[in-house]
């Protein structure tokens, strides 16, 4: 009878243990096949629209795929074909990558979150900032490295060099037509801040200095330390800033739209003149390249982007590969803007632009954060993390519904909300949630 009852007591004990890891395991979100279809038809609906070429999106939920759509011929003159191993410009999503490497090296004590930026780049020790009398002062206070990774230093793009002085100075500089990260840094060092470090958000030339930084900490180029910590532990054998002859055919081209006459035009060196590009400048130039942009400058594949932001999704680690600790990614997404901290200017954001009043978006380090979904205007998640680039690419990780959205298309300026539709498409497919 003792024993009937005991093995009774351990069936028991078994059965609830599997369904009590059962539960565990299914805290994400649950998807509808079938709703997914509206996220397909967002990119056939913007093709036959004519407000893009091609674009592909992926959706994974928990690390498996639910969702893999490949839409569009890209430039229909030279008739290439958007695919998996297709070859993009992410540009700033280029950010959260250099972010990441930073912040190995903070997990090793390479440096603090309050070490003084001129602890690793010296020339920054005696860093001015513009008055209200247009008048070159020192700083009074030193840029730090939380500042430096959270767009709070006082730098600038050069964005609006009609408007602002600084941004002025910023295009009379020609920052990306510098031979490497240390010819950069010198010129920045000379340039007055935008306003003191810490007091506003602005987005910002600050990833470029960070990879500098992650230059002088390692002593290895910026791209040697990438392909070595990151890329080649993560398999992503497509993401680099120079672009392989033997892979340049799968490069697509780029787009802009052309207001004047209502269509897309294909973005050539010529138009770049134009704008005051040199064709030697970084970020257009991928041929030869010396000037290794942490802002900006990498080239990847969705897929593998896809298996970075899995990384972060999965606290840090994939495929048994560790890239950091899960307390690092989790602190790295959180707000680090005090609410002291207004912003200043626009910047990538697939949610919303950082405004003079609270618009649910907030920004944490590499990585920008949704902070209120109400206040944001678009469906989605509290905690999200994510970024975009210039060229209409976009990511999103949701620890929420454990979702990651990778989304690519080349579109320069895109005049439409493509990146709010899609996450509608997206978030109206699950049909249960963990919010």
């Amino acid at each position: 009878m003792i024993q009937t009852i005991t093995q009774r007591v351990i069936l028991f004990l078994i059965v609830f243990s599997t369904s009590l890891l059962q539960a565990q395991s299914e805290t994400h979100a649950k998807i509808s096949q079938t709703a997914l279809d509206d996220a397909k038809q967002e990119i056939s609906r913007a093709l036959e629209a004519g407000e893009i070429e091609g674009g592909m999106l992926l959706v994974h939920v928990a690390g498996e795929q639910v969702l893999l759509e490949i839409k569009g011929q890209h430039d229909p003159v030279d008739q290439l074909q958007f695919k998996e191993d297709s070859l993009l410009r992410i540009y700033s999503m280029t950010k959260p990558i250099t972010a990441t490497a930073a912040m190995q090296l903070y997990e090793q004590g390479k440096f603090h979150m309050n070490d003084p930026v001129h602890k690793f780049i010296p020339e920054f020790k005696n860093l001015t900032v513009l008055n209200d009398q247009g008048e070159q002062v020192p700083v009074k206070n030193h840029m730090t490295m939380q500042q430096l990774l959270s767009h709070t230093t006082g730098l600038s793009y050069g964005f609006d060099p009609v408007n602002d002085p600084v941004d002025r100075l910023y295009g009379e500089a020609k920052l990306w037509e510098h031979e490497n990260l240390d010819s950069l840094m010198e010129t920045v060092s000379k340039l007055p801040l935008k306003f003191e470090p810490g007091s506003a958000w602005h987005y910002s030339i600050a990833v470029d200095v960070t990879g500098a930084v992650v230059e002088r900490i390692s002593g290895q180029s910026f791209d040697e330390y990438l392909d070595e910590h990151i890329f080649t532990p993560l398999g992503m054998e497509d993401t680099f800033f120079q672009l392989p002859p033997e892979k340049k055919e799968r490069f697509l081209p780029n787009h802009s739209w052309d207001f004047q006459n209502n269509q897309l035009v294909t973005l050539d060196f010529r138009q770049l003149a134009a704008m005051g590009m040199s064709e030697n400048a970084a970020m257009f130039n991928y041929d030869e390249v010396s000037l290794y942009s942490g802002g900006g400058g990498l080239i990847s594949t969705a897929m593998d982007y896809l298996k970075f932001a899995e990384m972060m999704r999965n606290g840090g680690e994939l495929d048994g590969v560790s890239i950091l600790g899960e307390k690092t990614v989790n602190y790295m997404a959180k707000n680090h803007l005090t609410a002291s901290i207004t912003a200043s200017g626009t910047g990538e954001s697939p949610v919303s632009i950082l405004g003079q009043r609270d618009m649910g978006a907030g920004f944490g380090l590499g990585f920008g954060v949704v902070t209120d979904t109400v206040k944001a205007g678009v469906v989605g998640s509290n905690g999200e993390f994510n970024w975009g680039g210039a060229a209409g690419t976009v990511f999103w990780i949701d620890p929420v519904e454990e979702i990651v959205v990778v989304g690519m298309i080349q579109l320069m300026g895109s005049p439409w909300s493509l990146r709010s539709d899609l996450k509608v498409a997206t978030y109206q497919a699950i049909t249960e949630s963990y919010e």
